[in-house]
């Protein structure tokens, strides 16, 4: 009982750490399309490189049952510094477009051993409460997320290419820490052989596919929500001219905020089920998509900015759950895979959810494109509508 005390604050802070390195280049992204002489499309480009690399990294890891086959926490160390690496080639000098996108590609790639492993380690070490735990775990990556805004606004007067070697060294000692304080936890049943039908069969479960279906819905609008809160915050300045944000700071808190929500969501499913809080979270979070075109109206730079941090909260508070859902309704030998194929398939998603909006930024000044981060969380809803879908 103890040692799960320690070890739950030592996966956290290798989580925050180590997923630090998925929004890296977001945070610095002005400085980078200046000194690489970049088109302002960059971002999506860049985005979507880090989430297709982990895709691809995920469909690995699922088809060849890494994370279950073995150790997973020498898994998380390998990715880390691997990811660490690759964050850290940012910097080289004589970059192309090109070469940015494969290093964004590769630092995805190895996200896929970081994020969805760190999750199954969790589930190793945690048969009850584990929403709350996955609360926390998810909590980490959301500031993980945000962190780079964060050192982007705190190291105003050094270079981005600091900003970017601190992520990196961050990374790999989170990586370092998880290799050596983390062992094998009790739960854990390891595979025993290489089975690629796995990635297929989990899908049979009805209440896996449905668990895994909500989570896509959710994986829709969360990704396409946190690339595009500068960019909100910025169109909101524009067309306010008294208005005037600090971009990094907000960002950092906007999307930041929702490691609280993660917790507290991950507290209450203790109580009232995994089921009932993700369906209210991911109702609010639709709420928000169909209202935000028009929040732009608002004079008040306090109101939209209090909407965009309950938008924040809601929009990854269901993540942890769907999560817990999707580990608790198949076999604890596959927890690794399947975890890792859902979110092989939700980041699927998220690239398409990103380059759309992307698309229509470049075409249209109207901000009612961001209706279609509503299609998602309905599509969600649609699934936790119908009778019989967890058990």
């Amino acid at each position: 009982m103890s040692k799960s005390k320690y070890i739950l604050p030592i996966i956290i802070i290798s989580q925050f750490y180590c997923t630090s390195i998925w929004f890296a280049s977001n945070g610095v992204m002005t400085d980078i399309v200046t000194s690489f002489n970049l088109s302002d499309i960059a971002l999506g480009y860049l985005t979507s490189a880090v989430q297709f690399g982990f895709i691809i990294g995920t469909l690995v890891f699922a088809l060849f049952t890494i994370a279950d086959r073995f150790s997973p926490s020498k898994v998380f160390f390998f990715c880390a510094i691997l990811g660490a690496f690759f964050n850290l080639r940012l910097i080289f000098e004589n970059q192309t477009f090109l070469t940015l996108i494969g290093m964004r590609f590769l630092t995805g790639f190895f996200l896929a051993g970081i994020y969805p492993v760190g999750m199954k380690i969790a589930t190793d070490y945690f048969n009850k409460g584990l929403g709350k735990s996955l609360g926390y775990l998810v909590g980490a990556l959301v500031l993980g997320t945000a962190l780079p805004h964060l050192l982007k606004d705190l190291m105003q007067e050094y270079s981005w290419k600091t900003i970017i070697i601190s992520i990196s060294t961050l990374a790999a000692f989170g990586g370092l820490l998880m290799l050596l304080f983390v062992p094998n936890g009790p739960y854990r049943t390891a595979g025993k052989k290489l089975d690629i039908t796995i990635c297929f069969s989990i899908f049979k479960n009805t209440q896996f596919r449905k668990a895994a279906f909500g989570y896509f819905g959710h994986m829709w609008e969360l990704y396409t929500f946190w690339t595009f809160v500068p960019i909100l915050l910025k169109v909101y300045a524009d067309s306010h001219t008294n208005t005037h944000f600090n971009i990094p700071l907000l960002s950092f808190f906007i999307i930041g905020i929702g490691s609280i929500s993660c917790v507290i969501a991950g507290y209450l499913s203790e109580k009232y089920g995994p089921k009932n809080i993700a369906y209210l979270a991911l109702f609010f979070s639709c709420i928000c998509c169909l209202v935000a075109p028009f929040m732009f109206q608002l004079s008040n730079e306090n109101l939209f900015i209090a909407f965009l941090l309950f938008w924040g909260m809601v929009v990854i508070a269901d993540s942890p759950l769907f999560s817990t859902l999707v580990a608790q309704n198949v076999d604890s030998k596959n927890k690794g895979t399947a975890l890792t194929i859902v979110n092989c398939i939700g980041f699927a998603i998220t690239i398409v959810s990103i380059q759309l909006i992307s698309s229509y930024t470049e075409t249209t000044d109207s901000n009612l494109i961001y209706l279609l981060l509503a299609v998602g969380p309905v599509l969600g809803l649609f699934t936790y509508s119908r009778k019989k879908v967890y058990s």
